[in-house]
């Protein structure tokens, strides 16, 4: 019989199981992020392409590898890029980076104050010595000047009194050449109205912000990289204009001068190719 003590104090300890159990149940960093990207429908091509973090970096990662990072700071912003790119919410995982690697990493302290006021410059007066010859520099070669073109203006004198006439070529007029027009950059009515022998393509991120990314018909990349909200691009192909939307539902698209009229949902990421003609997704 135990005296003083309740069946709740006799029972085992729970608590370090339970916790060990939790941290077994959480997924780790880099199997978050893969996941996460598989499910976006992107390749670690087209992750390292939207993010322009290196291939390498991005399998690193995933596989929880973070030294070719090169150290927690850049760690940090390679996780909140990566997630971002994929759709998931990044705090979590960086408060699992901390947990797991230390916390956030120390501030650098500032430096004294003192130091900062031993450093400054020193306020100089001005150069009395340099300012008077400068000025006496100025004065002489204004009055050689002046006795220069009075010498000129005596002889020219001269010269009309004795009834020769003055060479006009004496004294050229200065001719000012006129600056050519610039060149109007094309609008976006003007690439629209292109000939039908070729494809038109134009991109507006209207709901927000999406990565795209355009070729031609022999797979030349156009276009690689984030269209902001209310940013727009257009591009023009003599037989076809293959895209990547990363967030279709974004995307306001318009071919030969027609709104395609898709219901993209937002996130999704869609494939599409357009021709010649009607504007038809290939």
């Amino acid at each position: 019989m135990s005296i003083g003590n309740s069946p709740e104090d006799e029972r085992p300890f729970e608590d370090d199981s339970v916790a060990a159990d939790h941290e077994e149940a959480r997924p780790s960093i880099g199997h978050a992020l893969r996941q996460a990207r598989i499910a976006a429908g992107l390749t670690v091509d087209d992750v390292s392409s939207a993010t322009r973090v290196r291939m390498n970096i991005v399998h690193a990662i995933e596989a929880d590898d973070f030294s070719p990072c090169g150290g927690d700071v850049y760690a940090r912003g390679h996780i909140r890029t990566l997630a971002k790119a994929v759709h998931l919410d990044p705090e979590p995982l960086l408060a699992q980076y901390g947990d797991e690697h230390g916390g956030r990493p120390a501030p650098t302290p500032a430096a004294p104050l003192f130091e900062a006021e031993r450093i400054r410059p020193e306020r100089r007066g001005p150069n009395w010595t340099a300012a008077m010859v400068a000025a006496i520099v100025a004065v002489i070669g204004f009055v050689g000047f002046t006795m220069f073109q009075g010498g000129d203006d005596g002889g020219n004198e001269a010269n009309v009194a004795e009834g020769s006439t003055p060479d006009d070529s004496a004294s050229p007029t200065t001719k000012t050449k006129k600056p050519a027009d610039p060149k109007p950059e094309p609008s976006d009515s003007a690439i629209a109205a292109a000939p039908q022998d070729k494809v038109t393509v134009r991109v507006a991120a209207a709901d927000g912000r999406s990565w795209i990314a355009a070729k031609d018909h022999n797979g030349r990349m156009l276009f690689d990289g984030v269209l902001k909200q209310g940013d727009t691009k257009t591009f023009q192909d003599s037989t076809k204009v293959h895209l990547v939307l990363g967030d279709a539902g974004a995307i306001d698209l318009f071919v030969n001068g027609k709104k395609i009229e898709e219901d993209f949902q937002p996130g999704s990421v869609e494939r599409l190719t357009y021709t010649k003609g009607d504007p038809e997704a290939g």
